[in-house]
């Protein structure tokens, strides 16, 4: 499955005020489970995984790649994107603070790596990561995505 595929338009929201981390997972779960696209469960355990193993989702400065096990209430792979008007802090101590975040939700081990793969390619681009990190407008984030899917 394509990046595009997964992240979409509808799924993208920028400058979300957020007060702390888990206020962030919750405003990033909140677009899939709007659509039914993951249960409430799956929110809950992205946090307590999060609690228990620390901050490992925080995968790059800035950026942090929320998810839990399938079997945690995915209904259908999907992912959003909430850019933060004010980062926050996941305990990470090299990476933080997170201003971006991406929710990622899957039905399965496998259908989501290609789309992985296409996002480890925008962060690879400062010029993309600039613009997810810094615009305003919904349509250049999208520009940024279809580009690499």
């Amino acid at each position: 499955m394509f990046l595009n595929q997964m992240l979409s338009k509808n799924h993208i929201q920028v400058n979300v005020e957020a007060k702390d981390w888990e206020n962030a997972i919750d405003l990033g779960g909140e677009i899939l489970l709007n659509e039914k696209l993951i249960e409430l469960t799956y929110i809950e355990a992205v946090k307590k995984m999060k609690k228990e193993n620390g901050p490992y989702i925080v995968i790059a400065p800035g950026i942090a790649l929320s998810h839990a096990r399938p079997e945690n209430g995915v209904n259908k792979t999907s992912m959003s994107l909430i850019q933060l008007k004010n980062p926050v802090e996941f305990g990470h101590e090299e990476n933080d603070p997170v201003k971006l975040v991406f929710t990622l939700a899957t039905t399965d081990n496998k259908s989501h790596l290609d789309s992985l793969r296409q996002l480890m390619g925008v962060m690879t681009e400062s010029s993309d990561m600039d613009i997810l990190f810094t615009t305003k407008d919904v349509d250049k984030i999208v520009e940024v995505i279809n580009k690499h899917s």
